[in-house]
């Protein structure tokens, strides 16, 4: 993979955990509308973007953090974020010359985000490594053609996302939040499991309601994990569940354990646990890894910030 000695940068952009998920009915043109809370997790994808020979394009290459299967992550030009690096360049009129390395720490298919905040890396990135300068404002336009999670990936923090969830509004909360997420052997596709939301809803229409988005955001003022665990919510999860009738166990074992709440996180199949201290955080998860291999279970903070520039080496590695 030819390569000319240049700048790289690398920047990072956090997964997310969906704190409440309402979905509405299915629309004309195939999406629904949602109302969700985002909230940023530590948990990171790691984006490099190197200079490359002209007319040698965009390519990636993945290296899976361990525990992490990677194998399901494209190498060709559906990846998320070869498709943010060309869209980038097509928008400022750069060559799109530029070699991507993810290191990836997200769970693939598990419902948090993990080709978003790819997506959102490499946004950055790119637009620091090209000095296209195009600014939070512009770089969440061209995220928000990439796919509904990218703008979060972009700002970070909490927040509530209406739309497909690429219409954002802070929420203001100073509270710190520690969770457990079991992971699952297979990953879940999003569209199927919004084709089986729309089958089990078939003769009861989804509805977004007020009060469950006050309930979260209550919580979140408070910086109560207890309040914050009773109010987590997921319209998505009965569906999940449905095509994976395993996570149940896992959901009734974390509830045993002692989580605050317990959720599936957002298309699954990913189950997030809301512990109440970091130190509760530790115990649930050793707890709940003991019979799963190792990596199954990530401890993660929120919120986190979104997608940032970690470094930049100048040509010549000044």
């Amino acid at each position: 993979m030819p390569r000319t000695p240049g700048a790289a940068v690398t920047a990072r952009a956090p997964a997310k955990v969906n704190l409440l998920l309402e979905v509405g009915p299915r629309r004309d043109d195939g999406y629904h509308d949602i109302v969700t809370v985002f909230q940023a997790l530590a948990l990171a994808e790691d984006v490099t973007a190197e200079r490359a020979a002209p007319g040698h394009g965009t390519t990636v290459r993945v290296r899976p953090r361990p525990g992490v299967d990677a194998s399901a992550v494209p190498l060709d030009g559906t990846n998320l974020a070869v498709r943010a690096a060309r869209l980038l360049a097509e928008r400022t009129g750069v060559p799109d010359d530029v070699h991507l390395t993810i290191d990836k720490a997200v769970p693939v298919a598990g419902g948090m985000a993990g080709g978003s905040a790819d997506a959102a890396a490499a946004l950055v990135a790119c637009d620091a490594l090209w000095q296209t300068r195009l600014g939070l404002t512009a770089l969440t336009e061209l995220g928000a053609q990439l796919g509904s999670d990218v703008p979060f990936a972009l700002h970070g923090r909490t927040a509530v996302g209406t739309g497909r969830g690429e219409q954002l509004a802070p929420v203001m909360t100073t509270a710190r939040f520690s969770w457990v997420f079991v992971l699952a052997g297979d990953g879940l596709s999003t569209p199927a499991v919004y084709a089986e939301l729309d089958r089990l809803r078939a003769d009861r229409p989804g509805r977004l309601e007020e009060p469950r988005l006050d309930a979260v955001e209550r919580a979140l003022r408070s910086g109560d994990p207890l309040a914050l665990g009773a109010a987590l919510d997921n319209d998505l999860q009965e569906a999940a569940l449905s095509l994976a009738p395993q996570l149940v166990a896992t959901l009734e074992a974390g509830r045993a354990a002692g989580a605050a709440g317990a959720v599936v996180s957002g298309s699954g199949p990913t189950v997030a646990l809301l512990a109440t201290s970091p130190a509760h955080a530790r115990e649930l998860a050793a707890e709940l890894g003991r019979d799963r291999p190792g990596g199954a279970v990530l401890v993660a903070d929120a919120p986190a910030p979104g997608a940032r520039v970690l470094e930049a080496v100048r040509a010549g590695g000044e």
